[in-house]
């Protein structure tokens, strides 16, 4: 069964190679709630994932990066972003073009 960042990045791959997911992903963005919107487009593709899910995939994912940067003391610098897997999919489209 895969994680929360594994089903991230396998939507990611598919939405890079599919113009009209790519779009329906980025629409996302203009919704009052945009992460769930995110999440029930992800679940419409039969990944079950939820905002909570993202949340504390992108608390996990930036506690290990401060982890492993100068032994994770108070001197870490502050990775601004890192715990936002929502906004760093979105980015990741975006640069890609539309």
């Amino acid at each position: 069964m895969q994680n929360t960042v594994e089903m991230l990045d396998e939507l990611q791959n598919r939405a890079l190679s599919d113009e009209a997911l790519k779009k329906k992903f980025l629409k996302t963005r203009d919704d009052d709630d945009a992460l769930g919107a995110f999440c029930q487009v992800c679940r419409s593709l039969g990944y079950e994932i939820y905002p909570m899910d993202i949340v504390q995939a992108g608390d996990e994912f930036y506690a290990t990066m401060k982890r492993s940067t100068n032994g994770g003391g108070e001197n870490s610098p502050v990775l601004d972003g890192e715990d936002d897997l929502y906004e760093m999919f979105i980015a990741s489209l975006e640069q890609s073009g539309v």
